[in-house]
């Protein structure tokens, strides 16, 4: 597994356990940082939970928007915090980060992390946002 991959990984799990605790990501990310009980934190975890938490508005309104029939409430809590990420990564991190390479990463942590039916929803929910993705960005950056 490479370093993104893990970075991407770890980057979830706090966004997991900021959502099940109703608490801050980044708050829950700065406390870990440092700490010797626990591996070194890589500069691209602490890049995608800043990155989440700061567009997490926007993020859930396009999850709701493209999620077809399903609620944030109604979504796994893992689903959703692979979604939140695969979608920061698809829209503001286009840059780095290839379209396909983004969906592709969010698919393989929800295969690891979730249920059966997981892989085909997150690959669906930001397949259909990036097929528009072009059009979000410009919106986006004038925001």
């Amino acid at each position: 597994m490479g370093a993104r991959n893990k970075a991407r990984k770890r980057a979830v799990d706090v966004l997991y356990e900021a959502d099940l605790r109703d608490a801050d990501a980044v708050t829950l990310l700065s406390e870990r940082v440092g700490s010797p009980e626990l591996p070194p934190i890589n500069d691209y975890t602490v890049t995608l939970v800043e990155g989440v938490t700061a567009n997490r508005q926007r993020i859930d309104e396009l999850l709701v928007e493209h999620a077809e029939g399903w609620t944030l409430a109604r979504m796994p809590a893992v689903d959703r915090a692979v979604l939140r990420l695969g979608l920061y990564e698809l829209l503001w991190r286009s840059d780095d980060v290839p379209p396909a390479v983004a969906i592709d990463e969010a698919v393989e942590l929800v295969k690891a992390l979730s249920t059966d039916d997981s892989p085909r929803f997150v690959n669906g929910v930001l397949g259909r946002i990036a097929g528009i993705g072009d059009r979000l960005r410009s919106t986006l950056s004038s925001e």
